[in-house]
C-alpha cells in the first residue's frame, strides 16, 4: 500500500481571435498572448455529486494492463524522416534568430509530422490521455536545437503557458538541491522528492528527458476515469467528498497583487454544458503546504473525511498505476484533465556526470480548438490556466535556475 501524503514527508505568432483575449504588450508577450493563471472555479458551476455519472465508459478508462506489455498502442519511435523533418525546421528556426518564446505553428512548420501530431493531439484530449516518443537525438542536438524542436513540436498540440512565477514557458525538472520539507516554498519538481499522483495547471504536460537519475525518477500514470469508477464502486462517500468545493489548493506565493494566496476548488467537477465530462485538479502538495494558514484560523483544518479521501485517492492511484521509465530522448505528453502522473524519488550520479533532467511544457487547449468545457472563467482564452504573475514576461531558459 501506498503511504498517505497526509502522513508522510518526502525524503529529501498566433491571431487573437477569442472574444475572451486581451490585447497585450507584444514587447513582453513575443507571441502576442498572455498567460491567464490559476484562478477560482465559477462556483455556479460546480455540479452536485448527484450529477455525476456512476460509471464512465470509452476510451479515457484504461486499466495498466491494457497498456504494459502492448507499446505498439501508446508508443511512437520517430522515423528517418520525421527525425529529419524536425532538424531542418529546428535549423531554420534558429537561423532566423527569433525568440524561443515567440515559438508557433505558423514559424515552426511542419507539413507531414503535423498529420501525425493532429491524430495525437485528438487521443490525448478524447482518447486514452498519453502518448510516449522515442528516438528524439538530444544528446546528438544539445539543449538548444533539443528546446527548439521540443517547442516545436508543442505547438502542434496546445499553446504554451507559463509555469512558475518567474515565467518560465521552458520548464526543467530538476534537482536543484532545495529542501523539499519546505513545501510552502518549494515546489517538488525542483527537488528529488517523490511526487504524489497530481495534475498540472495546465490541459496537457510535456516531458522530455535529457538525462536520467542513477536511481529512481520513474514515472507513474494512471486513467483517473478508471480511478473515479472505482471509487464510485468501492468508495462512493469519496468519491462525493472529492467532487465538493471544500478544497483550499496553495499558490506559494505565486500570485499577482490583488490575488489570494490559495484557491478553494474541488478535485472532481463535471464539464460545462451537456453531457459534460469528468474532469479532475488535484496536488496535495498543495493541500499539505496550507498548515501556516490553517494554523492561524484563516482557512479551515482538512476534515478526517478530506484526510480519508486524500488517502484512498492515492491509494487507488497506486492501485491503478501504469509504470514506465523514460529514457534519454523519450518525450511523454499526457492530459491533465482525465490522467494523473507520479515519479518516484530518485538518486543522482556523482559529480561530473550529468543530474536527470526533463524539459517540461505546460500546453492550453482553449474550447475553440476542441478543449474541454471547463468551469473556470477563462476556458476560451487561447492560454488558459497555467502560473501568471503580474504582466512577468516568458522566458525560455535551457537549463534549470
Amino acid at each position: 500500500m501506498a503511504p498517505s501524503i497526509l502522513e508522510t514527508l518526502p525524503v529529501a505568432p498566433h491571431s487573437l481571435s477569442s472574444p475572451a483575449q486581451k490585447p497585450v504588450d507584444r514587447k513582453i508577450f513575443p507571441d502576442g498572448i498572455k498567460t491567464s493563471g490559476q484562478h477560482p472555479p465559477l462556483y455556479d458551476q460546480i455540479r452536485p455529486y448527484s450529477d455525476f455519472p456512476k460509471e464512465i465508459t470509452g476510451e479515457s478508462v484504461w486499466k495498466a494492463e491494457d497498456y504494459t506489455n502492448n507499446p505498439e498502442r501508446w508508443v511512437h519511435v520517430f522515423n528517418d524522416e520525421e527525425i529529419e523533418e524536425l532538424s531542418i525546421v529546428a535549423d531554420k528556426f534558429l537561423a532566423d534568430k527569433i525568440p524561443l518564446t515567440g515559438i508557433s505553428k505558423d514559424n515552426f512548420v511542419l507539413p507531414k509530422l503535423s498529420v501525425l501530431l493532429i491524430s495525437i493531439r485528438r487521443e490525448i484530449l478524447n482518447g486514452k490521455g498519453f502518448i510516449l516518443f522515442k528516438g528524439f537525438p538530444v544528446e546528438k542536438w544539445g539543449n538548444h536545437k533539443s528546446a527548439v524542436a521540443y517547442m516545436g513540436l508543442g505547438t502542434y498540440l496546445g499553446y504554451f503557458v507559463s509555469q512558475n512565477g518567474r515565467g518560465h514557458v521552458l520548464g526543467h525538472v530538476k534537482d536543484l538541491g532545495e529542501d523539499s520539507k519546505q513545501i510552502d516554498k518549494v515546489r517538488i519538481y525542483r527537488t528529488n522528492a517523490r511526487q504524489f499522483f497530481h495534475a498540472d495547471d495546465s490541459d496537457i504536460v510535456g516531458l522530455l528527458c535529457i538525462a536520467r537519475a542513477l536511481e529512481g525518477g520513474e514515472s507513474d500514470i494512471v486513467s483517473s476515469h478508471h480511478v473515479w469508477n472505482t471509487l464510485q464502486k468501492d468508495r462512493p462517500d469519496v468519491a462525493e467528498t472529492l467532487t465538493k468545493p471544500i478544497w483550499y489548493f496553495d499558490r506559494k506565493g505565486e500570485v499577482s497583487v490583488g490575488e489570494e494566496p490559495y484557491i478553494k476548488t474541488s478535485v472532481f467537477y463535471l464539464e460545462r454544458g451537456a453531457n459534460g465530462r469528468v474532469y479532475s485538479k488535484w496536488d496535495p502538495y498543495y493541500v499539505k503546504s496550507l498548515g501556516r494558514f490553517m494554523d492561524k484560523g484563516i482557512i479551515p483544518h482538512l476534515s478526517p473525511e478530506q484526510v480519508e479521501a486524500a488517502k484512498v485517492l492515492e491509494e487507488t492511484c497506486h492501485q491503478l498505476r501504469l509504470h514506465m521509465i523514460l529514457e534519454i530522448g523519450d518525450i511523454q505528453f499526457l492530459s491533465n484533465e482525465h490522467v494523473l502522473h507520479a515519479r518516484t524519488e530518485y538518486k543522482d550520479h556523482a559529480p561530473p556526470a550529468p543530474r536527470r533532467h526533463l524539459m517540461r511544457l505546460w500546453l492550453a487547449t482553449p474550447e475553440s480548438e476542441d478543449g474541454w468545457r471547463l468551469p473556470f472563467h477563462d476556458s476560451a482564452e487561447k492560454k488558459r490556466g497555467g502560473i501568471q504573475v503580474n504582466d512577468t514576461p516568458p522566458v525560455c531558459p535551457l537549463d534549470a535556475e
